[in-house]
């Protein structure tokens, strides 16, 4: 079956040593990689930093995903922000994005969360936990399902950004 034609991540039977909680996260991280690889992958520096109707641009998106990913774990983890994390944040917005960059970025943050979400203790999900600096409440299952569902949203965003660009520069 071609790349493009597969299942999505969850419906190929894989990850089935992995508990259902971190395996759906596991698999919606999967399914964001395959995502934008395939619809953003190919866009030019130019491209991937075009702000269509002045709208976020899609290396926003790329770099918003691999460090909320990175972010969201760390409050998983009972942890607070460091100080790099926090500057990786404001500079999300920045111009002049290249595309290995960007992808890079990416593939290290999906993999390393990956092995971040499989340590979690499932037995520990209802464990509460605290965002940000205001430290609202939160649980470790709740972080969990939250990296799936927010990187999902971003890489809507990112896929239909793509095609907008795309479409103006055919």
């Amino acid at each position: 079956m071609e790349a493009n034609k597969l299942a999505e991540p969850w419906l190929r039977g894989t990850l089935a040593e992995v508990p259902a909680v971190p395996r759906a996260v596991l698999h919606a991280l999967e399914l964001a990689e395959e995502d934008l690889k395939r619809w953003c992958g190919t866009l030019s520096d130019a491209e991937l930093n075009a702000r269509p109707a002045g709208i976020a641009p899609v290396a926003f998106h790329l770099r918003h995903i691999a460090r909320s990913v990175d972010r969201l774990l760390t409050y998983a983890e009972a942890n607070e922000l460091n100080d790099a994390q926090i500057a990786a944040m404001k500079s999300e917005s920045d111009a002049g994005a290249k595309r290995e960059e960007l992808f890079a970025e990416l593939d290290t943050a999906l993999h390393g969360g990956a092995e971040r979400i499989r340590a979690f203790d499932v037995g520990r999900f209802n464990e509460a936990r605290v965002v940000g600096k205001k430290e609202l409440p939160s649980t470790l299952g709740g972080l969990l399902v939250h990296v799936a569902d927010h990187t999902q949203r971003h890489v809507g965003q990112a896929v239909t950004t793509s095609k907008i660009v795309s479409a103006q520069h055919s």
